[in-house]
């Protein structure tokens, strides 16, 4: 049994529903696709008060399960205008289980600008947040910390969404307190910032109850002992997300100079890449692996030092690097993380925020590689300047500005680090997902796609949507992927125990066909065709070096095999 809190931002009213069974192991992406739908937001202005905003947990959450502490935001994306469901690390999502909390749902706004804070008897607090203003994501933490202690988890709307900036999401605490984690995509930190809401303070507690104990600790215990022997798990806690880098470098799918080519190496070496950054950071007395989430036995994350060993951001991570790195012509991870700390001190998406910065190198603002130009854009975001603020509305704002042709975006939302000429499964994917072009919903990068019909693809790229979507419905990582998709049975039978239900093994994927198809409904209804499926003109008319391959699969050719793939699932 957990709770549910239903919040009336406007006059501070909380109503409290219970949610047992079902409802427990579904709160997490695929109950956000489901109340969205109820609550009639897909009609709702997005930068409106009216415009729910919704965080959820898993039903693990609270526990000491690897990787499955993830807390979804969900709400009507002011950057698609679509539906979003943007999840996050740290320990946000644990606390929310610890204190027997399912989910909340924020309607209306404050009054004036509020903190919010959940303590660990049941009550919910609001106090003036004020003081905390206009301040970074780092200074605006350590003055919670000092008021409320460090027993609590944060989630900080940024000096972005307060402007409304669509770049901004919900920066959460990881398990050193930066508040590093960040819901990044689709401006859920604008939705935040109309609410009023600059923060969520939540008290930790305790393990939670669950309906087997005994059955939830083994669970936890068997899926630790297969963690540790999986060898994808081992090289992500050796390499980090940044060994994508080098694998996209070599098959030539990594964004270069604004999608301009799809490999990168400066004088003979490629820096940007997770065996040198493993390298580098390993020598400066970094922390070349680290947990974002506690208790998490893959440990993807980094703490990345300068050469004098002080610690410049934590996490330098594969999206990051592709689009704030190379994408803008760097060639230096050092330069890359101390951008990287700035977009984080922003509370902002480093995918939507280098895709931007790409395009505005490609309208001759500055030259690829200008460390000093990136940085004053981060600086007249941070000030919410005239500039600022226009760039502040992303990719496809700031490509239509400035009539750049070359501008990487599908439904508003800039592209993930995979080249869609290149790697065509996750390309489809970003096509397809009611997400925006979110390489989360559904990436299998390796994949080899040469000499492969639409259909193959198609089917791939639908199976790792259906296993993403009910990973994020879990509050899974799906970096865990490779031991929960090969021991589903035992996963399903944990969560039976964990929330008392008596699901079998085929539930797993129907969750995730179910959110599909909910996901879908969402955008129809808020007016999406098959048209805002389509990839930009320049993947298509652009052969990308070094492969010289152009995207070969229109929207409605793929929309075509989808059909045909939900024709053969539709039990």
């Amino acid at each position: 049994m957990r709770k549910y809190l239903h919040i009336s931002l406007p006059d501070a009213a909380v109503r409290e529903e219970s949610f047992d069974g079902r409802q427990v192991a579904e709160a997490g992406r695929h109950f956000i696709a489901r109340t969205l739908l109820e609550l009639g937001a897909a009609s709702v202005p997005p930068l409106s008060p009216d415009n729910p905003l919704i965080f959820s947990a898993g039903p693990f959450a609270g526990s000491n399960w690897s990787n499955a502490n993830r807390t979804s935001v969900g709400c009507r994306s002011p950057l698609t205008g679509g539906i979003k469901e943007s999840n996050a690390g740290g320990s946000f999502g644990l606390a929310m289980g610890q204190l027997g909390i399912a989910g909340f749902t924020l309607y209306g706004a404050c009054p004036d600008w509020q903190l919010m804070i959940l303590r660990k008897d049941g009550r919910v607090e609001f106090e003036s947040a004020l003081p905390y203003l206009g301040r970074g994501n780092f200074e605006c933490a350590e003055m919670l910390h000092q008021v409320y202690g460090s027993k609590v988890s944060l989630a900080i709307c940024g000096p972005v969404g307060e402007y409304g900036g669509l770049l901004a999401g919900i920066a959460m605490s990881d398990t050193d307190q930066r508040p590093a984690r960040i819901a990044a995509r689709g401006g859920v930190g604008a939705v935040m910032g109309v609410k009023k809401l600059k923060a969520i303070v939540i008290e930790l507690d305790r393990m939670p109850a669950f309906h087997d104990r005994k059955k939830v600790l083994a669970g936890v215990k068997q899926y630790g002992a297969w963690l540790r022997a999986d060898e994808a798990v081992n090289v992500l806690k050796d390499y980090g997300t940044a060994m994508m880098a080098d694998y996209t470098n070599h098959v030539g799918g990594l964004p270069v100079n604004n999608f301009s080519a799809g490999s990168q190496a400066h004088d003979g070496i490629f820096k940007m890449g997770g065996e040198h950054i493993r390298e580098r950071n390993s020598a400066r007395g970094g922390e070349t692996s680290h947990a974002c989430m506690p208790g998490c036995l893959i440990e993807c994350s980094n703490v990345y030092a300068d050469a004098d060993g002080k610690e410049i951001v934590s996490p330098v991570e594969y999206e990051t690097l592709g689009l704030m790195g190379t994408n803008c012509g760097l060639t230096d991870p050092d330069d890359l993380a101390r951008l990287n700390w700035g977009a984080n001190d922003l509370g902002i998406d480093t995918i939507e925020t280098g895709a931007m910065m790409g395009v505005l190198l490609d309208a001759g603002l500055a030259p690829f590689g200008d460390v000093a130009f990136l940085q004053r854009v981060l600086d007249e975001i941070r000030a919410g300047s005239e500039a600022g603020r226009l760039w502040a509305q992303g990719t496809a704002v700031v490509g239509q500005h400035y009539g750049v042709r070359r501008t990487p975006v599908i439904k508003k939302q800039g592209i993930s680090a995979y080249d869609p000429r290149v790697i065509e499964v996750t390309g489809i994917s970003m096509m397809v997902t009611a997400q925006g072009a979110d390489h989360t919903t559904g990436n299998a990068p390796k994949y080899e796609c040469s000499g492969k019909g639409v259909d193959e693809l198609v089917d791939v790229s639908m199976e790792m949507q259906t296993l993403c979507a009910t990973a994020d419905s879990l509050g899974l990582c799906v970096f865990g992927r490779s031991v929960t998709n090969v021991h589903i049975d035992m996963v399903v039978d944990a969560i039976n125990g964990a929330c008392g239900t008596d699901f079998t093994p085929d539930w797993f994927r129907a969750l995730g066909r179910e959110t599909l198809r909910l996901e879908a409904e969402f955008n129809r209804q808020a007016g999406f065709t098959e048209a805002d499926d389509e990839l930009p003109d320049f993947f298509y008319e652009d052969a990308l070096p070094p492969s010289n391959k152009v995207a070969r699969f229109r929207a409605a050719e793929v929309n075509a095999s989808v059909r045909r793939w939900w024709a053969q699932h539709a039990s």
